[in-house]
């Protein structure tokens, strides 16, 4: 990782002095592009001239250094080598100041001070460092801007009388100056106004110290920041995240205020007892903030945390009035394509009934209007969508034409594209399009989704099928995914037919079964008594388990119809086939097992039919990075990808 630098050569634990190191610590002209990158192992880059920025507004205003974009590891190696080292919480304050010691100028910078009502050019002539405060006076001729005339000259001089003339760092931003002598200075500043604005929580002071500040959360903090300028977190957590945020911040200055009024109270009185009791039910709604906001801020564990939140996506149910709407969607809509879709898919004698038609241009829209029972038909066209598809209800979407022609590309980088928990979802005729995301392009949450003749085009993880979720897949092409990764507790339903799971990264298809304590104590005798066979008519089965049959079933729908011609293809085909009927198999014992603690000693044949059945038919698998097919009987939770 850059940006773990050594240490400084003064005393131990302090960071190194920037001005020793000042050729490392300059950054290169930065770039003005729109595009962030964080560049996580980027060496240092030569260079010691800080840009500048015209300040938005009244342009008698000076320019200023451009401090505000940074890259990932600029901050980092500044955090970590020459300002925060490994200090504890309770010492940040000190170390910022003994940092702001070294590299800030004392006095001769002009700034403007900037708030929300005004903006006003000052000169510095002294620092209060332990304060983390500027003395200033007004610039000479006085230039300010603000969103009411009524901030003259006079008025600023009373305001920075009222104030002492002191004003926080974090509230200036240094005038550019072409000689270099402030670079350090406008550096210093905008750290210190990036740490209080970003990665500082006014709780922090009262952690443990056990841990050093930066590692426990200057870094996940800092990650996250640069996470989501690059669009790699769902804009749902993102917006959770700021509502934790705003929601801990307010309890803990409620928290403050009663703690405050029990410290200064002598009596012990019943309010006291009171305000104690709600000192303490404070306290544990903070706790419970504080938990969820470091499951985001962790890279591994705030993905599952999303996980949680979008299986819990609520269906509308029918629509008040009890009607059914057909939703058409279309760019533009010529006279030719309209009379095509009346003839084939709107008129009365094509659908059996009247319908209400409502005619869209974005096709998100048009599925977030669904009820339960509607229908989304997307007309031919190039649609490119920010946002994700939360199906909760059974909707249709239907594209009119072939998938090629029906184009519906994903903005963005962070969440997911389709997420599915409707009880019957069907999508067909389609092509999606995912770039570079962290999450998959297609989630089945719950319920059963039926996905025919559909591309989907992505980068990362391709279907993802979670819980007790059912996936039909059929006539469609998969390519481009990291993997394409069924990833369950119990065991979902999964048909795949006449697919095509080609130009993969990793492998075809990822089962990822979870670990039980039951599995364990079994281990090897499932091990040792399963062993898949395949049977002359190309049928694969599985035999044996504790001398037991399988369920019927699984012997029923557990079908290979086609010998096909590539080897890889058939190793697909019948290792899914195989392994699926083991873990039913598996499930199955389990089941059984637990009805005999129970007292149960036969099982009905109804509570055993609700096993897994999978059609593996027809599928071809070729040039998939890593092989057709993997699996892994270890792993419980895989939200990323390998």
């Amino acid at each position: 990782m850059d940006g773990s630098g050594p240490q400084g050569q003064g005393q131990p634990g302090r960071a190194a002095d920037p001005r020793e190191r000042a050729e490392e610590a300059k950054p290169d002209q930065l770039q003005e592009d729109e595009d962030i990158s964080s560049d996580y192992g980027s060496r240092d880059k030569p260079g010691t001239a800080l840009g500048r920025t015209v300040p938005d507004g009244n342009a008698l205003l000076p320019d200023i250094f451009h401090t505000d974009r940074l890259l990932f590891y600029e901050r980092f190696k500044a955090y970590q080598d020459y300002i925060l080292a490994d200090c504890k919480a309770s010492e940040v304050k000190e170390f910022i100041a003994e940092y702001l010691e070294k590299v800030l100028e004392p006095s001769g910078w002009q700034a403007i001070w900037r708030t929300n009502v005004f903006e006003v050019v000052v000169e510095v002539v002294d620092v209060e460092y332990w304060a983390l405060k500027a003395v200033v006076r007004l610039s000479e001729p006085f230039l300010c801007e603000a969103q009411v005339s009524t901030f003259t000259l006079e008025c600023m001089q009373e305001l920075l009388e009222l104030k002492e003339r002191q004003i926080p760092l974090r509230e200036l931003w240094v005038v550019y100056d072409e000689s270099g002598e402030f670079d350090q200075t406008a550096l210093a500043v905008e750290h210190v106004r990036f740490f209080y604005q970003h990665i500082w929580r006014s709780w922090d002071e009262e952690e443990e110290d056990d841990l050093d500040y930066f590692v426990r959360c200057v870094e996940p903090r800092l990650r996250l920041h640069y996470d989501i300028l690059e669009h790699r977190v769902p804009s749902g957590l993102v917006a959770d995240y700021q509502n934790y945020l705003s929601q801990g911040e307010e309890l803990y200055r409620k928290f403050l205020d009663v703690r405050n009024s029990i410290s200064s109270s002598d009596s012990d009185s019943e309010v006291e007892n009171v305000s104690m009791v709600e000192g303490l039910q404070l306290y544990e709604k903070i706790e419970h903030l504080k938990q969820k906001l470091k499951l985001i801020e962790n890279p591994l564990l705030r993905y599952v945390f999303g996980y949680q939140k979008y299986s819990g996506l609520q269906a509308k149910g029918q629509r008040p009035t009890g009607t059914k709407i057909t939703h058409v969607v279309s760019s533009t809509m010529m006279a030719g394509l309209l009379q095509s879709l009346i003839r084939d898919k709107l008129c009365p004698e094509s659908c059996g009934e009247e319908l209400e038609i409502q005619f869209h241009n974005d096709p998100l829209a048009a599925v977030s209007a669904c009820y339960e029972g509607d229908k989304v038909i997307i007309c031919p066209g190039h649609y490119v969508v920010d946002g994700v598809f939360c199906i909760a209800d059974s909707v249709e979407l239907e594209g009119y034409g072939l998938p090629d022609d029906i184009v519906i590309e994903k903005q963005g980088k962070g969440d997911n594209f389709v997420d599915c928990t409707g009880a019957n979802v069907k999508i067909s005729n389609l092509k999606f399009i995912q770039h570079d995301a962290v999450e998959g392009i297609l989630s089945v949450h719950q319920g059963k989704t039926t996905l025919e003749n559909c591309v989907l085009q992505c980068e990362t993880t391709g279907i993802t099928v979670r819980t007790s979720a059912e996936l039909l897949m059929k006539n469609s092409d998969l390519y481009g995914a990291k993997n394409f990764l069924d990833e369950h507790y119990e065991i979902p339903k999964i048909s795949m037919v006449n697919n095509m799971i080609h130009n993969n990264e990793g492998y075809g298809v990822v089962l990822v079964k979870p670990t039980i304590a039951s599995d364990v104590e079994d281990a090897s005798a499932m091990r040792g008594n399963t062993q898949p066979t395949l049977s002359g008519d190309g049928r694969a089965c599985v035999e044996g388990f504790r001398q037991e049959e399988l369920p019927e079933c699984v012997t029923d729908e557990l079908e290979l119809y086609e010998q096909i011609e590539t080897s890889e293809q058939t190793e697909g085909n019948y290792e899914i086939a195989n392994e699926l009927g083991a873990a039913s198999v598996k499930k199955n014992q389990m089941q059984k097992k637990r009805l005999s603690k129970l007292g149960i000693t036969e099982a009905d044949d109804n509570l055993m039919s609700q096993e897994v059945f999978v059609s593996i038919v027809g599928n071809q698998f070729k040039w998939n990075g890593k092989g057709s097919f993997d699996r892994d009987p270890s792993v419980a939770i895989r939200p990323g990808v390998e």
